[in-house]
């Protein structure tokens, strides 16, 4: 019988925690090979993690939000299927004599990761497990260790986990009840509803992707003072040419062809005619990309991710089509990976998707730009031959960091972007 320990993995060079957001399967239960075992979240991305081996999961060490470090064991699994099998058929085992207890040493010898379980602590009741995370919850609480004793758990082993203690606290600060904790293996409510006075208010625990969004947003602008140049960009002609291709197109490639993609490939000219917009700061020094990494802003059930174009200035208008419907897919169903979301030179959002007229973006660390387009919106408009006319009309953002790009730069950079888009063919790009 082997005992295979199963350690948080390493998503990334910079990474060095992750956080368990769901175990999908139970203590006790049996697993197959490559079958789904957790989901994780670090800063940057969000994963299904497989299970490497085929076996019995003998214990989960962490609970559903606990943070832990990379490399730390957070799952055992006995690989030894015939002992698993036995197991299920000799129920007894499980009200073995308190005076085999002794023997339990031992086992965690010849099983490393038992080392590495949350801190134990001690009560009238015997022996119970808190995680440094509930530890930390209920200090900052003022909830005494001896007190947690009184919460029922739903994690492993009957273990009180984040979600129990975010409930305790709630219903104590209400002078009521502990709520009955929620069934192992399901996953407990984001958000408790409170009193405040005479104000109802709901309180919604940051997860981990959103911290880590808003911690990058306040170091961006704490970093980078931020210009915005902005402007109409007249996409009748796009919008028209779009139309009679867009059939045939996706009959061909079996990809929709949207706006993005023409503003995508824009930017690609207009960077390639600017290469200081491809540019980052480290210290001193001004660093030129070479290569254009196009980072594009996806929206997905769980918040907002940029994955990454490689080599965007090398594809044509079909070839960044098909990059982008790639990664888009790959970010709904969890599979992007840390080469998919790092290493990007400028990014684009598209807030027009969402009905916004305009929008001045956060700049994505250590890039100098990003480019925002707005809802395309029908309008009169008075032509260059003082003709009134409707026209299909953009706003477009360019949002700069003004310690490399003056007003200047950042303008020209924004008027090559509206000079392709208002210019394009696409019948001779695709």
């Amino acid at each position: 019988m082997a005992k295979i320990e199963v350690v948080m993995p390493q998503m990334g060079e910079s990474i060095t925690t992750g956080t368990i957001t769901k175990w999908h399967k139970a203590a006790g239960e049996v697993i197959e090979l490559d079958a789904i075992l957790l989901e994780i979240s670090t800063d940057k991305v969000e994963s299904e993690i497989p299970s490497p081996i085929q076996g019995k999961i003998v214990e989960l060490l962490y609970p559903e939000g606990a943070t832990v470090d990379v490399g730390k064991p957070i799952a055992i699994i006995e690989d030894d299927m015939n002992a698993a099998v036995e197991a299920k058929a000799a129920p007894a085992a499980k009200a073995a004599p308190a005076t085999a207890a002794p023997a339990a040493p031992a086992a965690a010898t010849s099983t490393p990761a038992v080392q590495a379980v949350p801190v134990v602590e001690e009560d009238e009741s015997g022996f119970r497990f808190y995680t440094p995370l509930v530890k930390a919850m209920a200090k900052e609480a003022g909830v005494a260790l001896s007190e947690l004793k009184n919460i029922k758990g739903s994690g492993a082993a009957g273990r009180v986990n984040k979600a129990d203690l975010e409930t305790y606290i709630a219903s104590r600060g209400k002078g009521g009840a502990p709520t009955k904790a929620a069934p192992a293996g399901t996953s407990a409510p984001t958000g408790v509803a409170q009193t405040r006075g005479s104000d109802r208010v709901e309180i919604v625990v940051m997860d981990n992707m959103r911290k880590a969004i808003a911690k990058n947003m306040v170091i961006s602008k704490q970093t980078s003072p931020h210009v915005n140049s902005i402007d109409e960009i007249d996409m009748t002609n796009l919008v028209k040419s779009r139309e009679k291709i867009k059939n045939e197109y996706k009959k061909r490639e079996g990809i929709n062809l949207t706006y993005s993609h023409f503003v995508l490939y824009a930017i690609v000219q207009a960077l390639k005619e600017h290469p200081l917009v491809n540019a980052s700061i480290e210290g001193d020094n001004i660093v030129i990309k070479k290569d254009i990494h196009l980072g594009c802003a996806v929206a997905t059930p769980n918040g907002l991710v940029v994955p990454v174009i490689k080599n965007a200035g090398d594809l044509n208008l079909t070839g960044i089509a098909r990059q982008l419907d790639i990664l888009a897919n790959k970010a709904k169903t969890k599979k992007l990976t840390m080469d998919d979301l790092t290493g990007g030179t400028y990014t684009f959002t598209n807030n027009g998707s969402f009905g916004t007229l305009i929008a001045t973006p956060v700049i994505l660390q250590p890039q100098v730009g990003i480019f925002c387009t707005g809802v395309i919106k029908k309008r009169v408009m008075v032509t260059e031959d003082d003709a009134i006319a409707i026209r299909s009309m953009m706003y477009g953002t360019h949002t700069y960091d003004h310690r490399l790009i003056d007003g200047e730069l950042g303008s020209k950079f924004l008027a090559s972007v509206k000079h392709h888009l208002e210019t394009m063919n696409p019948e001779n790009l695709i």
